[in-house]
């Protein structure tokens, strides 16, 4: 099979499992956590700092979908879609802005190792999984949208942003939209954080505890992801038109 095909046929088995990927690099992040080392009050410094380079991550997740038009930008995993051709907003400065978020949102992850070779490997991951998929939804995009996708593309930047392109969004922004698609990520996030600093006290000085921070953090995660479940399944307060 030639390498196009074979890329797009990989890409699109990936597309399906791409919410599961977090899960290949906790193996990677709990080894370093189990090296003994002296901590310092930087620590949690860095801890902030990786929390907060994957919040950034989905806060662009956030601003991305929130704008967006139904039937893109989505969660779906069965098969690639897309109604419509999204160009403006935070599209009119980069192709792929959710991948872009995940990328934040998994540096953070790999970065609470601190270990530099974790990292590198994380990231290599990340860029040999998601360059299938993006190559995947490219070719999809292109199929279903001809020229005004290839004329779009040729101008956009496939991962980078490029901010001197921004134009304003086709729609206004909508929290509902993005609190009903984002949540669970939100929740996995903090989850992600509160269980890698839980196990690294464990793993270094034997003692289960969770710091007030992130225990303050899973507690708001939690409410914001259940509250959301259920407006989402019992009520309609969620549900926009063209969302």
């Amino acid at each position: 099979m030639p390498l196009k095909e074979e890329f797009e046929r990989v890409g699109n088995k990936l597309f399906r499992w791409r919410s599961y990927l977090p899960v290949l690099i906790l193996p990677l992040i709990i080894i370093p956590l189990l090296s003994p080392e002296i901590e310092t009050p930087l620590d949690d410094i860095w801890d902030g700092l990786c929390l907060l380079i994957s919040l950034t991550g989905i806060t662009l997740r956030i601003l991305t979908v929130g704008c967006a038009p139904g039937g893109t930008s989505g969660r779906n995993t069965r098969k690639q879609k897309a109604a419509e051709l999204n160009t403006s907003g935070i599209y009119s400065i980069v192709r792929h802005p959710i991948y872009f978020g995940n990328f934040l949102i998994w540096l953070g992850m790999s970065m609470f190792s601190k270990s530099a070779w974790c990292i590198l490997v994380s990231l290599l991951i990340f860029w040999l999984y998601y360059e299938r998929i993006m190559f995947a939804e490219e070719e999809f995009l292109r199929q279903k949208f001809g020229d005004k996708y290839l004329k779009w593309a040729e101008k956009m930047p496939a991962f980078i942003p490029r901010f001197r392109h921004w134009q304003p969004p086709s729609l206004k922004f909508s929290i509902k939209s993005s609190l009903s698609r984002e949540h669970t990520t939100f929740f996995i996030i903090s989850f992600y954080f509160v269980f890698m600093d839980s196990f690294e006290d464990i793993a270094q000085d034997s003692v289960f505890g969770i710091d007030a921070f992130w225990a303050v953090l899973l507690i708001m995660a939690t409410f914001v992801y259940i509250s959301t479940r259920f407006l989402r399944k019992k009520t309609n307060l969620l549900k926009e038109d063209n969302r």
